[in-house]
């Protein structure tokens, strides 16, 4: 908005750099330009203020797909008045010589003219377009038809309008639609997690079945090696035992040996013991053969006597005597 000050009944207009400023003075342009400043008598003057800079319009509009589906459309065009002259004369553009505000709405009457041709530009192709290639695709073909529908109109390009950009933030249907349509994505996401837990799952039962069968195979080759062991210790036990068997044999044998060779020994040596025993014997007869009886029984009751035990009391009754004496008389 251009700067208005009041001096002795004139009035000084500043504008802004990005302002267009048209001054007619009864009817004749007096000034024309962006960013001048001058003094103007307000009775005389008509003063237009056209925006020459680049603005931004958001725009929000609703469609129908081929398939008779609610769509919303959210899109900024940004465009700029290129001919400030034409503008001001195919709007109203002009401003208060006192204050510098605008008279009526020339912005709100763009804003307007590119909401509808760019939303009868998008509602042409969404008519044409199902929902699922327009939520796909939408977006840029969406952008490419606006552009080029704004291009291409007549009235923009007398106006002095020109496009410069068109953006299109979104392209979406209703919630219920929407809900719709993200379950079966949802459910093939959700059958995709299954999917790789069930292989999590196999593979950890697959790991467990290996470190089993390593744990079975461990066990396995621990029992034979307890069985080669086991095996080991009974061939050493019954090479022991034969070797004990056999020290025992030897130890038998020569017991055996030694025990035959004393008892041969002391057969011997009772044998001719029992010769000299039995020649002394036979000696001894010999010379008992020689000597009177009377000796020999002498001899014998010496010998009885030597074998006789200790006698303290000896009592002799007539009848022993008589009957040992009748004895020694015969």
């Amino acid at each position: 908005m251009a700067d208005i000050n009041k001096r002795f009944g004139l009035r000084h207009l500043r504008a802004a750099p990005t302002s267009h400023i048209r001054h007619l003075r009864r009817g004749e342009i007096a000034h024309e330009g962006a960013g001048i400043a001058f003094w103007f008598r307000p009775l005389v003057a008509a003063l237009s203020e056209v925006p020459v800079d680049d603005r931004e319009l958001a725009m929000l509009f609703h469609g129908r797909t081929a398939d008779f589906q609610d769509v919303t459309v959210q899109a900024t065009v940004t465009f700029r008045i290129t001919d400030p002259a034409a503008a001001a004369t195919r709007l109203d553009f002009g401003i208060d010589p006192d204050t510098g505000v605008w008279r009526a709405a020339p912005l709100e009457q763009i804003g307007s003219l590119l909401t509808e041709t760019a939303q009868q530009h998008a509602l042409h192709l969404l008519a044409r377009t199902a929902l699922a290639e327009a939520l796909v695709d939408g977006v840029a073909s969406v952008r490419t038809r606006m552009a080029e529908g704004l291009a291409a109109e007549p009235r923009l390009a007398e106006t002095g309008l020109e496009v410069i950009a068109v953006r299109v933030v979104a392209l979406r249907p209703e919630p219920e639609v929407e809900r719709a349509l993200r379950t079966p994505a949802r459910e093939q996401i959700q059958q995709e997690a299954d999917r790789a837990t069930f292989e999590r799952r196999a593979v950890a039962v697959e790991n467990e079945r290996a470190i089993s069968e390593n744990e079975l195979e461990s066990r396995i080759e621990l029992a034979r090696r307890e069985e080669q062991l086991v095996a080991q210790q009974g061939a050493n036990a019954r090479r022991l035992a034969e070797e004990e068997a056999a020290a025992a044999a030897v130890r038998t044998g020569s017991e055996a040996d030694r025990r035959t060779t004393l008892a041969t020994a002391e057969a011997e040596a009772v044998r001719t013991i029992g010769a000299a025993t039995a020649a002394a014997e036979a000696d001894r007869l010999a010379a008992h053969q020689q000597v009177d009886p009377a000796v020999l029984h002498a001899l014998a009751l010496m010998e009885l006597a030597g074998n006789l035990p200790k006698v303290d009391h000896l009592t002799l009754t007539p009848d022993l005597l008589t009957d040992l004496l009748g004895r020694l008389a015969r």
